[in-house]
């Protein structure tokens, strides 16, 4: 068989590289293509993205800071095990941001926007039956236009790094998400959002995601080596 070649990174000369190295790595950690667990080699990686140690060993620091990776002095450097605190703090945040997102959306909506909404509903219903990890942008496009449609695309940014706990979540369920179920969750909140009815939005979006306290501990039991045994056996969710 002939001999598999490294992965290599190319980055862009004009951003900074240990801004995009970190968002590389971040990435791969959030999607799974490092799994938890896994020993990450400054060596390596400084190869695959064609640099020195030494930005390497800056991001492995931000990393840990983000508790996504962890440095076990004598031993290296891990992909840190999936927290279910850190999930549910990830859940939280979330919904205290997109709750208010979700009633500006019903005040502000106007027709082409309720159009906008259901067309992306008509996408996701026309998938769900084989959608997969492709689901997982359907959704975050749903909820980026929400964010759009309210006048708060900066706040949706800011969700990005704090939700990135519960993301690694949904790429780890991806393949197996209850899609019919989530589609109906969004139609929902396009529902109340079409009839300009604020508080029908906002309880919409809360139940939407309070769904991820239901599932938490079936997908934590169906993957034990990818969580921390600690959070567990407290059942913390």
């Amino acid at each position: 068989m002939p001999e598999t070649q490294p992965r290599r990174f190319a980055l862009d000369a004009m951003i900074p590289v240990g801004l995009q190295l970190i968002t590389s790595l971040r990435d791969r950690i959030v999607v799974g293509e490092l799994a938890p667990g896994t020993r990450l080699s400054e060596q390596d990686i400084a190869t695959a993205y064609g640099l020195s140690r030494q930005p390497v060993r800056e991001a492995f620091i931000r990393l840990a800071g983000e508790k996504l990776v962890e440095v076990r002095p004598q031993r290296g450097t891990f992909v840190r095990k999936i927290d279910l605190a850190e999930v549910e703090t990830s859940r939280f945040i979330r919904e205290a941001i997109e709750a208010d997102i979700a009633r500006l959306a019903a005040e502000r909506a106007d027709a082409d926007a309720v159009a906008e909404l259901k067309r992306l509903m008509a996408q996701q219903t026309e998938i769900a039956s084989h959608a997969g990890s492709s689901f997982v942008e359907l959704d975050e496009l749903f909820h980026a236009t929400l964010a759009r449609i309210a006048d708060r695309a900066d706040a949706w940014s800011y969700l990005q790094p704090i939700k990135m706990h519960m993301d690694r979540v949904r790429h780890l369920t991806a393949a197996k998400f209850p899609v019919d179920r989530l589609v109906s969750q969004h139609c929902a909140i396009v529902d109340a959002i079409a009839a300009h009815d604020p508080d029908a939005a906002e309880a919409a979006l809360r139940a939407h995601l309070r769904g991820v306290l239901e599932d938490l501990p079936k997908i934590a039991q169906a993957h034990p080596d990818f969580f921390i045994a600690e959070t567990l056996r407290s059942g913390r969710s």
